[in-house]
């Protein structure tokens, strides 16, 4: 992997004031399991799907920060199928390859770009409703502006946020805690449940029913039709949907930015899962999450800043400390990394709505934000 130069640790827009914080910080929607919100959504008939063979591609639509002007993007169905994850002829955490089962879900079509994740993360649309700027079109607008929210980002590179007044350029460099809250705001923006993919959701789609090294083949000569890697990509990331898509109509699964998915990292998880000693949905971690520790987390695809190996369907991307290097914060920050402007995500949104329990293995512990709002109050 290309090494990533920190160009400055600075914050690059003002620090943003706390939208609809109580003092009891258990009133914040954080607190709330995002099941709750998913009554009445707001209205998409093509979103409406009671099987699988109801799915269908549909467009969500956001509201955003310039009053009348709307934000769209596509969302692709994907058939529940067994496949055979990981790969014997990779490396060793790729090993043993095993056969399962996915259930159907929605993916993005894209990596979740700048203008998407800003609406939340930088609150544009927030202090938009707060000023009168844009009315709000939905009774759910208080509730999304009410929830968490991160600080303001560092400038951390070539490929981040220097880039996110373009169009089109996926948003890098969150942890994968931000990541997770985006989905809880965007179900509690739309009444429809988003999450993280899993390990074996994001393999499976990025697959397309195939087992060679990439899912146009082996041959590492065509992955300049597909992905953004180092070899073609000097001046960072580049905009979504610029390469060929797979054949399940996905863009970028192969290199842009590497993308976060739920599971936390173990190198014997193939194993297991052989054998049939994980029974959640995706390897959750051994002990709680802290607001002083939030590496060994995966991430799949590979990025701009890979090697062609490091974007082939089986790569597995672990997070460490260097990815937060540089970090100037004590505790460091759990929404930001310093030293990985590579990493970014996508949403999806399973066809079964999943029940309270299920549905908080993948949302974000509200005591992690709790403590680091105590820690480094704004």
């Amino acid at each position: 992997m290309k090494k990533c130069k920190l160009i400055a640790v600075v914050a690059v827009v003002a620090a943003f004031s706390a939208v609809g914080f109580a003092q009891d910080l258990s009133d914040n929607p954080a607190y709330q399991n995002g099941t709750d919100w998913l009554a009445n959504p707001v209205e998409n008939p093509d979103a409406e799907a009671a099987t699988e063979a109801d799915m269908k591609a549909y467009e969500e639509t956001l509201q955003t920060n310039v009053d009348g002007e709307t934000l769209k993007f596509k969302m692709i169905p994907i058939k529940g199928g067994e496949f055979t994850m990981g790969s014997d002829s990779g490396e060793k955490d790729e090993a043993p390859a095993f056969k399962t089962t996915v259930a159907p879900f929605w993916m993005e079509e894209h990596e979740v770009t700048w203008q998407e994740f800003s609406l939340f993360a930088l609150i544009y649309l927030a202090n938009a409703h707060k000023s009168g700027a844009v009315k709000s079109t939905s009774d759910r607008d208080a509730l999304a502006d009410a929830l968490a929210a991160p600080t303001a980002p560092y400038s951390i590179g070539t490929i981040s946020y220097d880039k996110s007044n373009k169009e089109g350029y996926p948003a890098s460099g969150m942890t994968r805690y931000a990541a997770q809250m985006y989905c809880k705001w965007l179900t509690a923006t739309t009444g429809r449940y988003y999450r993280l993919p899993t390990e074996i959701e994001w393999e499976y789609a990025c697959r397309c029913g195939t087992e060679t090294a990439y899912e146009f083949g082996d041959d590492e000569a065509d992955l300049d039709d597909y992905a953004w890697y180092v070899a073609n990509s000097p001046d960072g990331y580049s905009k979504v949907m610029t390469k060929k898509p797979n054949s399940w109509g996905l863009y970028d699964m192969h290199g842009n930015v590497c993308e976060w998915v739920m599971d936390q990292y173990d190198k014997k998880a193939y194993k297991d899962w052989e054998g049939g000693k994980i029974d959640t949905p995706f390897v959750t971690p051994k002990k709680p999450l802290s607001v002083y520790g939030m590496f060994n987390e995966i991430a799949r695809g590979g990025s701009c800043f890979h090697e062609a190996a490091d974007c082939r369907s089986a790569k597995r991307i672990v997070s460490d400390k260097s990815w937060k290097e540089h970090d100037p914060q004590f505790p460091q920050s759990i929404w930001w990394m310093t030293e990985a402007p590579y990493v970014g995500f996508r949403v999806v949104r399973p066809l079964a709505v999943p029940s309270a329990d299920e549905a908080k293995l993948f949302e974000p512990d509200p005591a992690v934000w709790a403590k680091y709002k105590e820690l480094n109050p704004r």
